[in-house]
């Protein structure tokens, strides 16, 4: 069972043992059909399966003089043709130096005849081929951004740019390029009145990841990009932009340019936004510069931003925060220099109830009206004039809860040089925000500052005063008797 020929055990359907023929391998199999067809293999590989390179340079110096000899004639397309033969062969060959020559020389015709939009197409087409060398699109790149400023035409300006960036899209290895031309084309956009085109466009570019760049290009761009974000009123992506760049790289030596162009964009922002505590903490960053800090001149120099410095920081919302900035800005001993600021900064930073308008009134709105002029802000005064008021009234109201526990609300109004109402109102804002405790007896028109406090909190106050007061007796009666001991009294 099991014996006869090959054909005898197919018709009883045993199965066939094959080790006895050599079955051929798919590679001999293409090699058969490539010598029956005449062809013979473009790429061979070494045993370690490393392609060998072949050398087309020959080739290249001739197909190109011939393809510059067609365009002349007014045949480019067939010169084009003619190369991108030659650039296969280049690209599976693997010689390098050849493909980058034929590639180049294949947009060099097309500029040279102007055929932008043929210039376009083929880019395009070199980026697409498959397996195409990085080598090949990295120079392709770099010799067509030579260009962008040659085109007389702006729309095949754009449109070169926009092909380019089209290219470089999600290759690393020209995403500086892609940087440069998205801002070139942000600029164009820009300046042709499409500001929410050029935010848009720049918004696109994740700067921040691009190994390329250096750390002063990086922030650089960004910087572009919250400026643009502030011309579209785009307020949510200011804030979020300007949280990419990280502050402490600005405290550089060299980095000095762009902190300050930073901390102005956000002083923009802020101005805008109303918020006086972050200008504050803005123009004092810019103050810190040392550039500024040596510069003397009274528009541009350390006066001007210490000077605005110490205005918001009036003008801001009584927090922790702001009280520690504010006391410490009050020992800078430059504000000796400007006494009518360090005259506004005592005011704030002293337990007494300062008159409005202040002793420095006319300094500070005429500061004020600079600095929202500098930004094309002048239809914000009204707001921040009345919060001044507003700001003196609360310090006020904070030093009457510190020195009252209660007091008629009629001489708490003359004190703040207020109506009832308008008292009535401040004290209301205070105590929601938590800064001071205040009930308020309409009927007898009385103002309660101190809480009441129950039997239990006074039982333990009193307590701890005792326990301090016996320590203190024996602190002293320690002394006592060491001073005894030492004289031998």
């Amino acid at each position: 069972a099991g014996g006869g020929t090959k054909e005898e055990r197919v018709a009883r359907r045993e199965p066939v043992i094959m080790s006895e023929e050599k079955k051929p391998s798919a590679s001999d199999a293409m090699k058969d059909m490539m010598k029956a067809g005449g062809m013979k293999p473009e790429r061979q590989t070494t045993i370690a399966g490393i392609e060998k390179k072949e050398d087309f340079t020959e080739q290249a110096a001739t197909l190109l003089a011939e393809a510059s000899r067609l365009s002349e004639a007014g045949e480019l397309d067939r010169g084009i043709e003619a190369l991108f033969a030659l650039e296969k062969k280049c690209r599976l060959g693997n010689d390098i130096a050849s493909l980058k020559t034929v590639v180049t020389g294949m947009t060099q015709l097309c500029f040279d005849r102007g055929n932008w939009d043929k210039l376009n197409a083929t880019i395009a087409t070199i980026a697409k081929r498959h397996q195409q060398s990085r080598h090949a699109i990295t120079a392709v790149v770099a010799q067509a951004m030579q260009w962008t400023e040659k085109i007389p035409d702006q729309a095949s300006k754009v449109a070169l740019i926009t092909s380019l960036r089209d290219v470089t899209d999600g290759k690393i290895y020209v995403e500086a390029e892609r940087a440069k031309l998205t801002r070139e084309l942000a600029t164009i956009k820009e300046a042709e009145g499409d500001v929410t085109g050029a935010c848009d466009a720049m918004l696109e570019v994740y700067v921040e990841t691009y190994g390329a760049l250096s750390k002063r290009e990086k922030i650089d761009f960004i910087l572009d990009q919250i400026r643009l974000c502030i011309l579209n009123e785009d307020w949510v992506r200011v804030t979020i932009v300007a949280k990419k760049v990280q502050r402490k790289f600005l405290e550089e030596v060299d980095m000095q340019d762009l902190k300050l162009r930073y901390y102005g964009l956000l002083a923009d922002f802020y101005l805008r936004e109303k918020d006086a505590f972050e200008l504050a903490q803005a123009y004092h960053a810019m103050y810190e510069t040392p550039c500024k800090r040596e510069d003397e001149d009274e528009a541009t120099g350390w006066r001007h931003y210490l000077k605005s410095a110490v205005l918001f920081l009036c003008l801001a919302t009584r927090t922790p925060m702001q009280s520690d900035m504010l006391h410490r800005v009050a020992l800078d001993e430059r504000l000796a220099k400007l006494p009518d600021w360090q005259q506004t900064l005592k005011l704030f930073t002293t337990s007494e109830i300062v008159s409005f308008p202040l002793a420095t009134q006319g300094c500070v709105e005429a500061h004020l009206k600079l600095l929202l002029a500098g930004y094309k802000l002048e239809a914000l005064f009204p707001h921040w004039q009345l919060l001044t008021h507003e700001r003196a009234t609360q310090h006020n109201l904070r030093v009457a809860a510190k020195y009252y526990k209660r007091i008629r609300l009629s001489r708490l109004a003359s004190l703040l040089g207020l109506s009832g109402d308008e008292t009535e109102k401040e004290l209301s804002k205070l105590v929601s925000a938590g800064q001071i405790f205040a009930k308020m007896d309409r009927p007898a028109g009385l103002v309660v500052f101190a809480p009441k406090v129950s039997a239990d909190e006074t039982l333990s106050e009193w307590a701890s005063d005792i326990g301090q007061l016996l320590s203190l007796v024996e602190r002293t009666c320690h002394l006592i008797n060491k001073e005894n001991m030492i004289h031998k009294i």
